[in-house]
């Protein structure tokens, strides 16, 4: 059973995309706004069952489980402005920064550990 609530998660996950990541067209005072924001979910689901005799300490028993989670955020990054001149992206400084930091401490690790990998090298050269 929960294989198939995976699979129906998963089928629908394309569908989602666009109209997750854009909010809905407002209006505010003349201009028309189209929020612009980051979107990562995920989830995942497990089932097991056991014929196995447990540990001497345990009862033996037989079992049948089943369970399941997700989870998502949302990261409003900026928004589309509509004026004279088109359409104009305005960012969030603040989300942006925060969307950006994991990126960039993931490039410093890799720089990081490739120099202490090369470090390590050397001493056993």
């Amino acid at each position: 059973m929960a294989d198939r609530v995976v699979e129906k998660l998963a089928g629908s996950v394309p569908s989602w995309g666009a109209r997750i990541a854009y909010g809905e067209k407002s209006t505010i005072g003349a201009e028309d706004i189209v929020p612009v924001a980051v979107v990562v979910f995920g989830f995942g689901a497990g089932e097991g069952s056991g014929e196995t005799p447990l540990p001497e300490k345990l009862a033996q028993g037989k079992g049948e489980v089943s369970g399941g989670g997700g989870g998502g955020i949302a990261l409003p990054i900026g928004a589309y402005v509509q004026g004279a001149s088109g359409a104009v992206f305005k960012p969030n400084a603040i989300a942006l920064v925060l969307a950006a930091t994991p990126i960039v401490m993931s490039v410093a690790a890799a720089i990081a550990g490739t120099s202490a990998v090369r470090s390590v090298v050397k001493i056993f050269r």
